[in-house]
């Protein structure tokens, strides 16, 4: 009897060429894919919430797929992480209602961009957070991130190579915090812009970050945001490297 499942992955981007399968590279897609086929001893393919890029991480990424086995949720999880781990863990394995899918089910999304104000990489955070080497006012930061709050056309936050019928999204909240994402990551000098919204296009949290922090830092005049909204893309300005990037959330 086929079921229908729902994973909740946890995964370190950093050995990976992103999420979505690709020949001739290692993807959190494939490896995952790659594990149940040998458990089921059938192909076995997932659809994932979202492509996460290379080196970017994931605390909630969601996965959905039909398995063709009579399993043990909580044993199959195990034996699947026990498998997959160092770099990827299945935190949440359930039946899943019927329609369910990953990407098109889902309601928002919540991201957290990790950064670090210290003139040198810390060895414990450098993979996790990007070194931020110059002064950033954090009030204005933490300002000049409510100016993207609601629903507005992002089309000069994406970056070029990907194709969507419409570039409208709406951000519920977008907000400064102290600390890093990924425990024990607790450094006086790590922060993080989080971000929830009901969809996002390709590079636009690490667009969106870049541009922020060269504004905050005082590189870019305000005004640079505002053309910038207004732009119909691609974008053209600081795009934050991946890896400070973590998928928190996909809420359903």
């Amino acid at each position: 009897m086929n079921r229908l499942l729902k994973a909740v992955i946890r995964y370190d981007g950093a050995p990976f060429s992103g999420w979505q399968i690709q020949p001739g590279r290692r993807t959190v897609q494939g490896d995952i894919e790659a594990a149940l086929s040998r458990i089921a001893s059938a192909p076995i393919r997932i659809h994932g919430a979202g492509r996460t890029d290379a080196g970017v991480h994931a605390l909630g990424q969601v996965c959905s797929f039909t398995w063709p086995g009579d399993h043990a949720l909580e044993r199959l999880r195990r034996s699947l992480s026990k498998m997959l781990s160092p770099d990827v863990q299945i935190t949440r394995l359930d039946e899943a209602p019927a329609g369910f899918d990953a990407r098109r089910s889902a309601r928002a999304k919540r991201y957290a961009y990790a950064f670090a104000l210290s003139r040198e990489p810390d060895p414990l955070s450098a993979r996790y957070a990007w070194c931020v080497p110059w002064p950033v006012d954090l009030d204005r930061l933490a300002a000049l991130a409510t100016r993207f709050v609601g629903r507005r056309d992002f089309a000069g936050f994406q970056s070029s190579g990907a194709s969507v019928e419409t570039t409208v999204r709406t951000l519920h909240a977008v907000a400064v915090e102290p600390g890093g994402v990924i425990a024990p990551l607790d450094a006086a000098a790590l922060w993080r812009l989080t971000f929830h919204g009901d969809g996002f296009l390709y590079k636009m949290v690490r667009n969106l970050t870049g541009t922020l922090i060269d504004v905050a830092r005082g590189r870019l005049p305000e005004t640079r945001i505002d053309e910038l909204l207004a732009s119909p893309g691609p974008f053209h300005g600081h795009t934050a490297p991946a890896h400070g990037l973590t998928l928190l959330e996909v809420i359903y």
